[in-house]
């Protein structure tokens, strides 16, 4: 049996404007019907394997646990990084947390946003590695390469360790295009997919060698651990301290243990928007086509259409994606360039670069409709038996309208129950909440007015999500 750990705190921009900030690939449904984290723990199932340590950004919280509630997933850990300090300090804080049971447990690193389309050959490598790592190995997974491909790293292999795998000769670095073709042509050479299968005591043995202040920080920051109902929140003034080093870098390139298991499972990392449309089902026109899209004349793109009605006519080799705040069209051939366009957001301090118009909260969502001077429209979206804070508006006012479902409001002293088409109003200053009692979703049409209405105009006072700030 092992322990699956699954490394969920990325925020990659190559996928701009579906994934940002807030709302990164991993928690997307950008292949199936659920999410990449949901599909990465669902492969799973069938093998021997305990509940999942979650590694995640402390502002993916409740992303997190509410796509593991949708998947049917219980019992999982959750573990709360202030910010990143990339794969070595992740890997290490899962596996004390898992050596405090027994540093005999094994534990299978996955990343959040992979795809892997042969399941049943998945699994089978899996079963390989573990034996491996029974020995003692430290063993990461070896993708079989079917092109000269210069975006990822490799693994030269060594010696057979039976009919398990192999050791590492070595790691190295991207390639140019001449030495991936060399690579390929040898048949020594595998993509790096930065996954891994280990007993935590080995792994964290071989870290005190090579890296030792990365376990010494990430033993301090465990020791300050904080746990909630859901969360288990590392101390950010101790986890500050910490290296910012891959586990490749602290460990992988360094011990004489490192072993490797060959994959061929229609392996993806989904680094771009041409890798998407790679393993995207398309049509007899090369299109991968999504939404509400017409495609005349198209050929080899992928067209994206999440809010309106897409049209192209007469193109090739583009991307093409859609959503409520902006439309982003690329040349496949540049899509590594993607994230200039989130650069230059940043620059000019712009929402889209982080943030989607629909942002998700531990009670539902809301949508920003529409706004303008003095103005805010909100669509409202509140889970049965959820509940927002009760706080209070230095700066402004807002009128709710109940579209579907049953509100139960409370303003200062008053309490009172609303129905559809019913309203009511919040003045300014007024310690308010809003509450789903029903058994179906809660929506309400806000309507904010006054001199500034941002986010950061709210005291909390109540929270069930321990936000409050009195």
């Amino acid at each position: 049996m092992f322990i699956p750990v699954v490394m969920a705190g990325g925020s990659g921009t190559r996928l701009w404007p579906l994934s940002r900030k807030q709302f990164p690939k991993q928690f997307l449904n950008l292949t199936a019907d659920n999410s990449m984290l949901q599909q990465t723990l669902q492969r799973l199932n069938g093998t021997a394997h305990g509940a999942p340590i979650l590694v995640a950004n402390e502002s993916h919280r409740f992303l997190v646990a509410e796509q593991l509630r949708e998947a049917g997933i219980h019992g999982g850990r959750i573990l709360l990084e202030p910010f990143g300090r990339n794969t070595a300090p992740a890997i290490a804080l899962a596996a004390l947390m898992a050596a405090e049971d027994s540093p005999e447990n094994t534990l299978l690193v996955l990343a959040a946003d992979h795809v892997i389309a042969d399941v049943a050959a998945f699994q089978a490598a899996i079963a390989q590695a573990e034996t491996l790592a029974e020995q003692g190995r430290l063993v990461t997974f070896g993708i079989v390469p079917d092109a000269p491909e210069t975006g990822y790293g490799y693994i030269r292999k060594g010696a057979e360790l039976g009919e398990q795998g192999f050791e590492v000769a070595e790691f190295v670095e991207k390639p140019d295009l001449t030495t991936a073709r060399d690579y390929l042509a040898s048949g020594e050479f595998f993509w790096n997919s930065g996954m891994f299968m280990f007993k935590a005591g080995a792994f964290l043995a071989e870290l005190e060698k090579h890296q030792p202040e990365v376990l010494a920080v990430c033993r301090q920051a465990l020791a300050k651990l904080t746990s909630d109902t859901d969360f288990d929140r590392i101390p950010a003034d101790i986890f500050e301290q910490c290296p910012d080093i891959s586990v490749d870098y602290a460990v992988m390139e360094h011990t004489s243990l490192a072993a490797m298991v060959p994959l061929s499972a229609g392996w993806n990392d989904v680094g771009s928007w041409s890798a998407l449309w790679q393993v995207a089902d398309k049509d007899d026109q090369g299109n991968s086509l999504r939404g509400d899209v017409i495609a005349e004349d198209s050929r080899n793109s992928l067209v994206m259409a999440e809010h309106r009605l897409v049209g192209t006519v007469g193109v090739e080799d583009l991307v093409v994606v859609e959503t409520k705040d902006a439309v982003m069209v690329a040349h496949r051939d540049r899509v590594q360039d993607v994230k200039k366009i989130v650069e230059q957001l940043k620059q000019q301090s712009r929402t889209e670069a982080d943030a989607n118009r629909e942002v998700y909260r531990p009670w539902g969502h809301y949508d920003s409709i529409d706004s303008g001077e003095r103005y805010q429209v909100k669509r409202i979206c509140v889970a049965p038996g959820a509940k927002l804070s009760v706080q209070m508006h230095h700066h402004r006012a807002e009128h709710w309208v109940v579209v579907s479902g049953t509100a139960k409001v409370t303003c200062n002293d008053k309490e009172i129950l609303l129905t559809e088409n019913q309203s009511t109003f919040i003045p300014v200053g007024a310690v308010h909440s809003l509450e789903n009692p029903g058994k179906i979703p809660l929506e309400v049409i806000e309507v904010q007015s006054g001199a500034y209405l941002g986010e950061d105009d709210i005291v909390r006072f109540e929270d069930l999500y321990g936000r409050a700030q009195i």
